[in-house]
């Protein structure tokens, strides 16, 4: 494992996502995702300069690029919206994390050449020297595909290690989550118990003065995985018909206790920032107590339940042939009802 720097500061950029989505073509969304990562350069170097050289790693909000998709087909938002892995997109921001000299994380939607016509939502880690070092697809999502649904040939490909990925580097041990994936406690436990110490969330998600199911859950999921948490939302939705302001605020970095070190109001904002500690999260998770709940974890009790509940099922967008069925929009709704349908049934809802 590589050594850490036992601290650093981290920063949750909560930047301005300009949607795509009103791009009449594929060049004219490129182009404004190339602006974007331009106009994100320059708030990351001055966020750097105010801040201070020990600022060492970034993370940005929920598909900061594109926006989410609003009607457009699958194989549509995939030609529009979806970053090659090898592209210029990926080049670009990586060129950025080498010239800020920090870890760069965000949320994007890609594709994937064994799964055409398909794209996945990608939270990823680019290091100070441009590399992707991470690169997680969110498991859980309500309107797109994800690596459940393709499960078999998935795991063939990458192997659990890849479905979910843990990076040892210079900041410590970093594993990703994506937006509301925060609220099912399974995803983030799974990456702890691979090691992972620091979590970078990605999110678009509510503003509000009150506390919200995902804000509860991200200091919930810190506590219960003794492990730092940076969560970076949007600093407003623009270029969409939904109001700018609907996403907006809250981005913020939880210790290894559920504690809130800072938070950012409203806006675009560098306010997300303070220091992670890693010789104090190790020290932590290294003692003896209550309050260990890593240790004191007794996972065989859930397996079974886990193991044979009848919720949603995997492959449901591979063929009889083997081969991938791209599905319309419907599905993914058609497909929640027969999941109601069953647990309803077996009286379990």
């Amino acid at each position: 494992m590589t050594e850490p720097d036992p601290a650093y500061r981290a920063l949750a950029l909560q930047t301005a996502c300009f949607a795509v989505n009103r791009c009449p073509d594929r060049a004219s969304a490129r182009a404004r995702m190339l602006e974007s990562i331009e106009r994100i350069g320059r708030q990351v170097r001055a966020a750097k300069a105010f801040l201070g050289p020990d600022l060492r790693l970034v993370v940005l909000p929920e598909y900061f690029l594109t926006g989410y998709p609003l009607g457009e087909t699958i194989p549509g938002w995939a030609d529009k919206a979806a970053l090659d892995p090898g592209g210029p997109e990926y080049e670009t921001l990586g060129r950025l994390a080498q010239h800020s000299a920090v870890f760069l994380s965000g949320n994007v939607y890609e594709t994937d050449p064994a799964f055409p016509g398909l794209y996945f939502q990608a939270s990823f880690v680019i290091d100070p020297a441009g590399a992707v070092v991470l690169r997680y697809r969110r498991l859980i999502s309500m309107f797109a595909p994800t690596p459940h649904d393709v499960w078999d040939r998935y795991l063939e490909l990458y192997g659990l290690e890849g479905v979910f990925p843990v990076a040892s580097t210079a900041l410590g041990r970093l594993a990703a989550v994506a937006s509301e994936e925060i609220l099912y406690p399974e995803i983030a436990r799974a990456l702890a118990l691979r090691g992972a110490e620091v979590l970078l969330h990605s999110t678009s998600e509510i503003g509000s003065p009150r506390l919200t199911p995902k804000d509860i859950a991200k200091r919930a999921r810190a506590a219960e995985n003794l492990c730092y948490l940076v969560s970076a939302n949007s600093g407003g939705f623009v270029g969409a018909d939904l109001p700018e302001r609907s996403t907006d605020g809250m981005s913020k970095i939880v210790d290894y206790l559920g504690e809130v070190r800072v938070e950012a109001g409203y806006g675009e904002s560098a306010v997300a920032c303070a220091e992670i500690d890693l010789a104090a999260l190790r020290r932590y998770r290294r003692r003896p107590g209550m309050r260990n709940l890593l240790s004191r974890q007794r996972l065989e009790l859930f397996a079974p339940i886990y193991g044979g509940a009848p919720v949603h099922p995997a492959n449901g967008l591979i063929g009889p042939d083997g081969g991938v069925v791209v599905p319309d929009r419907s599905y993914f709704a058609a497909t929640q009802g027969k999941v109601l349908e069953r647990l309803a049934a077996l009286g379990l809802i």
